[in-house]
């Protein structure tokens, strides 16, 4: 692999080290700049809802003046989930928009296991309602799908059939970001069951975008399957929602490389948004300064050459770093059968994203985790990552941290 100081030789490091220099970070630049709104409604599929196109996620936030400052710069979209800060970021969604309803589209998830009846749901769905402080969701997901067994329990197609009629949801989703996403959202699709997907997808996922710096890496032609999922979801009209578009969301990692108009999560965006098969983004949003940010990237579709710089920047910084959702080749090489994938997601919680609270109720759904990693001795695992991802070292780490 290329090294750092041949990297900053490149015409890509050299455009970014002098656009960065003396650049401002982007809390500063929004503080003197006049904060933007959401400029795109899009249409969510087969739905027929016009959701904006960059919209909150709240597994970060439980702060209702987060939301409802969101909900003045035009989000519309508010994404949800019962184990998102035990409840409370859907209690802080029900107390910002009360009042509100008719104007916003709302969602939440429920991780309904292959085993689950159709009134354990239920009670997941009615507890979610009273903390949303409404009568009803727009979309209701099985969330982090990672076993396809969970898709074909009939109790959960039921259950949705049932809450339609009974009025407190309109269309039913699956979401998902682990190692199986694949597979899953295949069947999702084959068997029709999903209005909306909501999945993991960055601009590390797209092959043309690492073919394009085969020179920087060696490892260019993993190429995840999702944007042929993508494409197949559109041609059925399945809504399609992205997450996790930000590859770890190390954004202090670029401050000094950004300048106004171009930070990196802005740079991020506009790739998925370019995306013909992607109709709109959430995004965690736990500050107001983050929301100014975020939301001024609505409305693009493209990028220009310095945020592919950014991208590129970004993506060479990451690398060894960044576990790639859906790639999976390491999976059979632990003889402990060490879940590495969704360790390592985990840990892009705790040491990425900041989020120690999360990681840690992550890590425990896990079962043993990583435990085996502890004193392993064979470390067979090693160079079975073809990103360079020292899977040995993290998964260690990752027992030792949270557990």
């Amino acid at each position: 692999m290329t090294d750092r100081r041949e990297f900053l030789r490149m015409g890509t490091g050299a455009a970014l080290a002098a656009a960065g220099a003396g650049v401002a970070p982007a809390d500063r630049l929004a503080a003197n700049e006049p904060a933007g709104g959401i400029q795109r409604y899009v249409r969510l599929g087969r739905t027929e809802l016009q959701v904006s196109d960059i919209s909150l996620g709240s597994s970060s936030n439980s702060d209702p003046k987060v939301v409802a400052h969101a909900f003045d710069r035009g989000v519309n979209f508010f994404d949800s989930a019962e184990s998102y800060r035990w409840g409370g970021a859907e209690e802080a969604i029900g107390k910002a928009l009360k009042g509100r309803r008719e104007k916003v589209i709302l969602t939440s998830k429920t991780k309904a296991g292959a085993s689950e009846s159709r009134g354990e749901i239920m009670t997941s769905l009615e507890k979610s309602l009273r903390r949303l402080q409404t009568d009803y969701v727009d979309i209701y997901f099985n969330h982090s799908v990672n076993d396809v067994d969970r898709l074909r329990n009939q109790e959960w197609l039921e259950f949705t059939e049932q809450a339609k009629r009974q009025g407190k949801i309109r269309f039913r989703g699956v979401s998902g970001h682990g190692s199986r996403l694949a597979e899953c959202i295949d069947y999702t699709i084959d068997n029709d069951i999903a209005d909306v997907i909501l999945v993991a997808y960055n601009f590390a996922q797209d092959p043309d975008f690492y073919d394009k710096l085969r020179h920087v890496f060696h490892w260019s032609d993993i190429q995840p399957d999702l944007p042929r999922l993508l494409e197949k979801a559109k041609k059925k009209d399945v809504g399609v929602v992205a997450m996790k578009t930000l590859m770890g969301a190390r954004l202090n990692d670029m401050r000094a490389y950004e300048r106004p108009g171009g930070t990196f999560s802005q740079a991020a965006f506009g790739w998925v948004l370019s995306d013909p098969n992607v109709d709109a983004l959430v995004i965690s949003m736990s500050s107001t300064s983050e929301v100014d940010e975020f939301v001024a990237a609505s409305g693009t579709s493209t990028t220009n050459a310095y945020h592919r710089q950014l991208l590129e920047r970004y993506a060479f910084m990451r690398a060894g770093q960044y576990c790639q959702p859906g790639c999976n080749v390491c999976a059979a090489s632990c003889p402990q059968h060490v879940q590495i994938a969704e360790v390592l997601r985990t840990r892009m919680y705790d040491v990425d994203y900041g989020d120690r609270s999360l990681a840690i109720a992550e890590y425990a759904a896990l079962g043993d985790g990583a435990a085996a990693c502890i004193d392993c001795e064979t470390q067979q695992c090693l160079g079975a990552c073809p990103l360079g991802v020292p899977i040995a070292r993290f998964t260690r780490q990752t027992a030792l941290r949270l557990a």
